[in-house]
């Protein structure tokens, strides 16, 4: 049985993971458009440690947890889209407390 703690903070990683792939995505036209790279360094590396630990935590859950294989390949790739994690969350994680 999946332990609630578990979703709970994969729950949390997932928000965080959406929050900075919009900053991340804010930042782009910064440094691309009006030439302001700074803030795309910050978020940037924000967003990568967050993505690592997403994709960590998933792989954890799917290995140790009752999680099938496709459940994790499809919130992997959610992981890819914008607003992806906020969907499965509202989708999925809520019903597995």
């Amino acid at each position: 049985m999946i332990n609630s703690l578990n979703i709970k903070q994969f729950r949390w990683i997932a928000l965080i993971e959406g929050v900075s792939y919009i900053c991340f995505a804010i930042t782009m036209p910064l440094k691309y458009v009006f030439e302001i790279p700074e803030p795309n360094y910050v978020v940037g590396m924000i967003h990568g440690l967050v993505f690592i630990l997403y994709c960590l935590w998933l792989l954890v859950l799917t290995l140790r947890d009752s999680w099938n294989w496709s459940k994790g390949f499809l919130f992997f790739i959610a992981s890819f889209i914008p607003f992806g994690t906020f969907y499965i969350d509202s989708k999925y994680l809520k019903k597995m407390k």
